[in-house]
């Protein structure tokens, strides 16, 4: 059976491996490198759906784990899946849920994992089909397949086997999404990911095996998770070059500056983060001079805006000082406000960075971010 990918993407311009991409889909289309804020349970926090557009986001991640187990998929369905439900028109690309099956210590078989609920502690199954099923239900415009993620300081038989099973269940939820697709008629795209830990031909080979199955897109897996930047970007260019030109490629839980002028000039064009609002809702503001923790002392009486480079930003129009006290009487707006310009600053960051890569500056753009972020 031929194969119709969606989305459609291009690749309009290069500098180096630094690709500027146009990603379309029935829904919406965006340019590439782009940037997800991550609304975990169906809303990124302090905001609305309305502050994400006016903010120009174009797509957003939700989180399949706690999706499926709080509302339930039936209840969002009901409401209009996940785009009526959260009144969010443009594209959402839901994970798996199997980061954070993982984290809960799951019984791990050939056929899936099995859990008990945060929430309850009730007990739980996710196959590979079923990850499928649940993020169609969903309506997710781009979902991820289940993966088995090991940490990264676990024994190499484990990573190896972490990476048989990521096939394996590769296979299955691609055969079980086209089946769905094909029957239902929906225009939702299907994305692999690579795995393989630190380990660089574990990394390629799972890559390869990945890339075999064929997918929509792909995701480089199972890195951003704690080690340091240098261990990061070798076993990320190793899954990398395994990769198709043609399809896009998602580097998964990434979303500092340094980080992402690192990936990008390796060819990875679509990221997601809590990074940016976790920092908001901690009181740290980033500005063109780097991350500013806005609840110092020093702040107090400052007149200057949150960055003064940056006058675009939703908060530019209270001071240093005003933001600082909000935090400091512990006023909600504080977390909203900073999370605002957050994102705002960070896609600003990443309008620049396509620029750069359209006026062939990228290096010294990445450079300049480096200079500051690394």
């Amino acid at each position: 059976m031929e194969i119709e990918h969606t989305p459609n993407f291009s690749v309009v311009a290069t500098d180096g491996s630094a690709r500027l991409g146009e990603l379309s889909m029935e829904r919406h289309s965006l340019e590439t490198p782009t940037f997800m804020p991550v609304g975990t349970r169906g809303a990124v926090r302090t905001l609305t759906s309305s502050d994400l557009k006016e903010l120009g986001a174009d797509i957003v991640l939700g989180n399949t784990y706690h999706l499926m187990l709080r509302p339930g998929v039936e209840t969002i369905q009901l409401l209009g899946g996940l785009h009526g439900f959260t009144g969010w028109e443009r594209l959402i690309l839901t994970d798996s849920g199997g980061y954070q099956v993982f984290s809960l210590e799951p019984d791990v078989d050939d056929l899936g994992a099995t859990f008990k609920s945060t929430y309850d502690g009730s007990l739980h199954r996710l196959t590979p089909k079923g990850a499928v099923d649940i993020q169609c239900g969903l309506g997710a415009d781009i979902q991820m397949t289940l993966d088995v993620c090991p940490p990264l300081t676990s024994e190499k038989s484990v990573i190896e086997t972490a990476v048989a099973r990521t096939k394996l269940w590769a296979e299955d939820a691609r055969e079980h999404f086209l089946l769905k697709r094909e029957n239902e008629k929906f225009a939702g795209a299907q994305f692999g990911i690579v795995q393989g830990g630190l380990d660089l031909s574990l990394r390629r080979i799972s890559g390869e095996q990945i890339v075999d199955i064929g997918f929509d897109g792909y995701a480089v897996g199972g890195l951003s998770v704690g080690e340091r930047r240098e261990e990061m970007i070798e076993p990320m260019e190793a899954s990398l070059e395994t990769l198709p030109i043609g399809r896009p490629r998602y580097f998964m839980g990434l979303g500092d500056p340094a980080g992402l002028v690192e990936a990008v000039n390796l060819g990875v064009d679509m990221f997601d983060c809590v990074w940016p609002t976790r920092l908001a809702r901690h009181g740290t503001a980033l500005t063109r001079e780097g991350r500013i923790n806005l609840g110092a002392a020093r702040y107090a009486k400052s007149e200057d805006p949150i960055d003064p480079h940056f006058l675009q930003s939703p908060a530019a129009h209270w001071s240093r000082g005003y933001l600082r006290h909000l935090l400091a009487v512990g006023e909600p707006a504080a977390a909203r406000l900073l999370t605002l310009h957050n994102l705002a600053w960070l896609f600003d960051m990443m309008q620049r960075m396509r620029q750069s890569i359209r006026n062939g500056t990228f290096q010294e753009f990445r450079r300049e971010i480096l200079e500051i972020w690394a």
